[in-house]
């Protein structure tokens, strides 16, 4: 007798869900994998021809579905708010202190920080019905299909729910490793650490690649429930349990000590879990407390983040190699035995100068000490001398440019040492790097490798030369791995990059310690790049924020005619050299307080915010009875509510536009 179609695809399901379970579960699979492959084989097989009894939770879902051309962008009802920090144990006790006194006697649920990508997920009925990226707390990126192929994410619960939870998802030490063994294999660029590779797998825009990839996901949090009401933290944790998810294991403490005793054990097991973490979550558990607390704009003042000291670990100095900066500067660096270090494959160190390598007395052959500064750069921090052989030779920065082959030089009382070539290739390749980096210019398909690629052709060969590239189309045409979408990408950007705001041009210029946040300063201050090349030092410095060095290298910079003949070329050239006045294009807005909710229909938020702000209003993140207005789009969420409930003001787009006429 032949099966109803419809019901063999609900028992497959079923037998399917029911083999996961044990596999991923229980670890105690009951049959082959060749067997497992039959039944997905014969389910899919069913689904195309019969797509009408195809099951939203069925667990074909998992190997990806049709590639996106880009992700969605999805709203949050509540938004959801990063943690503060504790970098020790002074700043954990002193947020216990904090808490106590506001609320009194309490108990602390402990879990790990995990060190993946957040994501939200959503069901409806007991059904995953979208998933996506924490992004910037209100809104994040649609990842439904690839966060489908996540073995451990439910597609379907144990019982019927609708809610929201928030989880990490993670890759797992061993699986991050096989992962970049086979991309070296096939020639693919290695990801820096098992973050980069949960990050980068969500990420992608084809979901087929996703369910190849080996992640998992701890649940860590419920963000709102239909059915239930829970008095604490553990208790809702329990029941996503119940329902199927995996979730954050849980620790509790009664009081300062215990959390200080668990941190410390924590620190020292690390190493041994199979997946990474950088620390532990602190949170209190009682609901009714937490919301006694509160929080601020950023995070929740019941919790908070304690970030684990740096990892120190011991590797060999294979070679010290120099690099030349874009003002000449040179930097050696230290060239690593890869180590794993918080995360990442360690393999380079910058040794920064010569007093640097000469009061550590590092050389190449030497074994060292190495941790991250911040867990972010790599830094060496003393040398084994117990493991010091013989054959080792003190090390000094050449005298001669590695690059150029030109002279260096250590001016007295400095601590770096220069190349005086100011043609120096790796010089005007550095300056092109910074001028079209992403706090700068901005201009994408222009990375090093590109840069480098058109120097070596004569393609470019001053700054000036990117805005001329539309004229060398056969040229780069021509060139290895070169196409016309990416031609015509990378002629968009340049094109766009020439409407960037006056203090994007002045970082880009890459005067000496003028950074992003100065390059605002002297934009608004005068305006005008002519303006600001004909102000001397004693008005430079009667701005707050600019002291004596930043003055004398600005004057410096705008005095070098080789730096203003740059700047009248790119003029010509058609950039932006004014900032727009943001005092004012009116008035209309000054004293107002806006707060921005859901998708608007014409402009982005950012966009709406910029007008604001330029017309003499402001955005909050919250409403209040201080609010203004709320400027709501489609998808608007809880802030509606709150605005309805408090009488603030409601405006649509088309509203808001008419009050800007």
């Amino acid at each position: 007798m032949v099966k109803d179609p419809k019901e063999e695809i609900i028992e497959l399901v079923e037998e399917i869900e029911k083999h996961d379970k044990l596999y991923y579960e229980q670890d105690a699979p009951e049959i082959e994998d060749v067997e497992y492959d039959d039944l997905i084989k014969r389910l899919i097989e069913l689904e195309d021809k019969y797509p009408m009894y195809a099951l939203e939770y069925s667990p074909t879902k998992r190997v990806g579905g049709k590639a996106l051309e880009k992700f969605d962008k999805v709203v949050f009802d509540t938004p959801k708010l990063s943690l503060a920090n504790a970098f020790d144990e002074n700043d954990l006790t002193a947020f216990d202190a904090r808490v106590r006194k506001a609320v009194g006697d309490l108990k602390y649920a402990m879990e790990y920080k995990f060190d993946g990508l957040t994501v939200v997920l959503f069901y409806e009925d007991g059904v995953f019905v979208r998933g996506a990226t924490r992004g910037d707390g209100e809104t994040g990126e649609d990842v439904t299909e690839n966060l489908r192929t996540v073995k451990n994410i439910p597609l379907k619960l144990k019982q019927k729910a609708t809610l929201e939870v928030r989880g990490e998802v993670y890759m797992e030490k061993a699986g991050f490793f096989k992962l970049n063994e086979e991309r070296k294999k096939n020639g693919e660029n290695l990801f820096a650490n098992p973050r980069n590779a949960a990050a980068g797998s969500i990420r992608q825009l084809d979901s087929k690649a996703t369910a190849k990839r080996p992640l998992d996901i701890f649940v860590f949090n419920l963000e709102r429930c239909q059915e239930r009401e829970f008095t604490c933290h553990s208790e809702s944790l329990e029941y996503l349990n119940d329902l199927g998810f995996k979730t954050s294991p849980l620790k509790f403490a009664r009081n300062i000590d215990e959390v200080l005793e668990f941190c410390r054990i924590a620190e020292g097991e690390r190493e041994d879990l199979p997946y990474e973490i950088d620390g532990l979550v602190l949170k209190v558990d009682e609901f009714d407390k937490r919301e006694a607390l509160g929080t601020t704009g950023k995070s929740p003042k019941w919790a908070i983040a304690y970030k684990f000291p740096a990892e120190i670990k011991e590797t060999l100095v294979e070679s010290i190699q120099v690099q030349v900066g874009r003002t000449g500067v040179l930097t050696p660096v230290a060239h690593l035995k890869p180590v794993l270090i918080s995360g990442s494959v360690v393999s380079r160190a910058t040794l920064h100068n010569e007093d640097y390598i000469s009061e550590r007395d590092i050389r190449e052959g030497d074994w060292v000490f190495v941790r991250k500064a911040g867990e972010i750069i790599p830094e060496v921090i003393k040398v084994n001398m117990d493991k010091r052989g013989p054959e080792t030779q003190p090390y000094t920065l050449p005298n001669k440019c590695p690059e150029c082959n030109g002279p260096t030089h250590r001016n007295e009382g400095e601590a770096d040492r220069k190349c005086l070539n100011a043609s120096c290739p790796a010089q005007i390749r550095r300056k092109m790097e910074h001028f079209v980096s992403k706090g700068a210019m901005n201009i994408e398909g222009l990375g090093p490798k590109q840069i480098k690629k058109f120097i070596d052709n004569n393609i470019i060969e001053e700054i000036s030369d990117i805005y001329k590239l539309e004229e060398k189309k056969n040229e780069i045409l021509s060139l290895e791995n070169s196409g016309d979408k990416s031609y015509e990408k990378l002629v968009t950007s340049i094109k766009q990059s020439k409407n960037r705001p006056l203090s994007r041009l002045i970082y880009a210029l890459g005067i000496p310690f003028v950074g992003e946040k100065i390059s605002k300063i002297l934009a608004y201050k005068y305006k005008d790049i002519c303006k600001l090349a004909d102000a001397d030092i004693k008005d430079l410095l009667s701005i707050d924020e600019i002291g004596d060095v930043i003055a004398e290298e600005t004057k410096a910079f705008f005095e070098n005619p080789d730096n203003m003949a740059l700047i009248e070329k790119l003029q010509k050239l058609g950039l932006n050299m004014k900032e727009e006045d943001k005092a004012t294009k009116s008035d209309i807005f000054k004293g107002k307080k806006f707060v921005l909710t859901g998708t608007l229909p014409t402009m982005k938020r950012d966009e709406a915010k910029a007008i604001i702000e330029k017309n003499g209003g402001s955005v909050t993140g919250t409403v209040s009875k201080n609010t203004d207005y709320v400027l709501a789009g489609e998808s608007a969420g809880s802030k509606l509510d709150k605005a309805r409930s408090l009488g603030v003001e409601i405006i649509d787009e088309q509203t808001f536009q008419s009050m800007l006429q």
